[in-house]
């Protein structure tokens, strides 16, 4: 059929055609927000799933949810190796500026680039010149992010009160926040629960996240929500293919799209590559199932090219060697000491390996004792990567 009509256009973050099965997520986070804009007490979220579930759509849509009714928008995500303050600080700039054109909030606003100012001296973050009431004490710059941060967000949330106004932050990638940096994102928003002001936060990320900030402060649970974000059930899956089609005026077979369901297992960004290449070799409506076996072998090497090997290569070979390992048991979860087993080692030569594996978002621990990968399906792409794996040599094995 006519590529340039093809609806699906797989890409990172980039919203599908038709957003299937994510309705109760999206309801929730919208009773959030309008809570914290009536100004009721709410918790915040974390939004937890593996790569390519569509994370980063939502976290959007619930940006544009805040816009619409009446939030300011701060959307971060975190890089790896660089600390929250350095890119905290001027998206915060931004909100402000927008915040200070309300007369009212002239004096709160004031204070709060005072507090900006601080925080930016004390953690050398660049904001560029601003200016602010004379004798205007610079708060948050004791150099300490625990204590400085919830002073700035408090100072924030006290000027987006003052406007009327309320502030969403959104932060992806939430699991390449170091520990101190989560740790004192977590105190932050404790402080802004405790004086009930309209500053909320949805974060996306791995599904360690949970564990990791339990573990950064134990009182983590009772000030976010973790909602799972998961592969699609099948009714959803079979939407999610079908909707786009229909509004190109095609059709796709029944038992098209029941293969689609099962080669995919419902994960989004997956559909939306086996969507855009079975449209691309179907010669006509409605799509059969012959089309969807046609594409699979391109859809297969697409996501091989980019969504698979762009992680495949930030592995060293040692790296390599564990998930080839884990590959080589099944799709997973499995335990550190049948990984260490298939790999000839003692599992206490292979904890500093998934230990950076972890940190890097390939692998992530399901239970005490187990990992399993956070790339859904890495397991097939590692047994195509490496056919002929055979376990390090003896001499390798230390």
């Amino acid at each position: 059929m006519d590529p340039l009509r093809n609806p699906f256009s797989p890409g990172a973050g980039a919203p599908p055609p038709e957003l299937a099965g994510r309705e109760e997520i999206l309801e929730a986070a919208r009773i959030a927000l309008h809570r914290i804009r009536a100004g009721r007490s709410e918790k915040s979220q974390m939004l937890l799933g593996l790569r390519g579930v569509g994370k980063t759509v939502l976290l959007n849509k619930i940006g544009e949810a805040a816009e619409e009714i009446g939030y300011h928008v701060v959307m971060l995500e975190a890089p790896e190796g660089q600390r929250l303050a350095a890119y905290l600080a001027p998206a915060l700039k931004s909100t402000l500026l927008r915040l200070d054109r309300a007369e009212k909030a002239k004096e709160s606003v004031s204070h709060a680039f005072g507090a900006l100012r601080g925080f930016a001296r004390a953690f050398k973050v660049s904001i560029g010149e601003f200016s602010i009431a004379m004798g205007e004490p610079s708060l948050a710059d004791s150099g300490n992010l625990e204590i400085d941060l919830p002073a700035l967000f408090l100072a924030v949330g006290q000027a987006a009160k003052a406007a009327d106004s309320s502030v969403v932050i959104l932060v992806d990638e939430v699991q390449y926040l170091n520990e101190a940096d989560l740790r004192a994102l977590i105190v932050a928003f404790h402080a802004l629960a405790q004086k009930g002001l309209p500053v909320v936060m949805f974060g996306a990320g791995l599904p360690q996240v949970a564990a990791l900030s339990g573990e950064a402060k134990s009182y983590a649970e009772r000030l976010f929500d973790f909602p799972s974000v998961g592969p699609l059930g099948t009714e959803a899956t079979k939407q999610a293919i079908e909707q786009p089609i229909r509004g190109e005026g095609a059709e796709i077979s029944p038992d098209a799209l029941d293969r689609i369901v099962s080669v995919t297992k419902g994960y989004p960004y997956f559909l939306q590559e086996w969507g855009k290449h079975t449209w691309n070799v179907a010669p006509r409506s409605p799509v059969t199932s012959g089309d969807v076996v046609a594409a699979s072998e391109s859809a297969t090497g697409a996501l091989d090219r980019s969504f698979f090997r762009v992680r495949f290569d930030r592995l060293t070979p040692r790296e390599q060697d564990y998930l080839r390992a884990m590959a080589a048991l099944g799709s997973g979860p499995h335990r550190s000491g049948a990984i260490a087993e298939a790999l000839g080692r003692t599992v206490e030569s292979t904890g500093p390996l998934r230990s950076g594996l972890i940190k890097k978002g390939m692998v992530w621990s399901p239970a005490h004792g187990e990992t399993a990968f956070t790339v859904p399906l890495f397991d097939e792409f590692m047994r195509r990567a490496i056919p002929d794996w055979q376990p390090p040599a003896a001499a390798d094995r230390r």
